[in-house]
């Protein structure tokens, strides 16, 4: 019983904290990823940096 108990606790510490996360490519991720050093990057999170932050697009900005 208390191997369940453990288990679900972890499980939902772990959705908890998947939560709080800013989403990929906002703002508050970008701020996010340039105070994280470079080398905690994985590859994905260099693509998104690139596409959201480096390179965003401003069409919403015309209107």
């Amino acid at each position: 019983m208390r191997r369940i108990a453990a288990i679900l606790s972890v499980l939902l510490l772990t959705v908890l904290q998947s939560g709080c996360e800013p989403e990929v490519g906002s703002d508050a991720w970008c701020e996010k990823m340039v105070d994280t050093p470079k080398g905690d990057w994985s590859t994905n999170d260099a693509k998104e940096f690139a596409k959201n932050c480096v390179f965003k697009t401003y069409e919403d900005q015309d209107e």
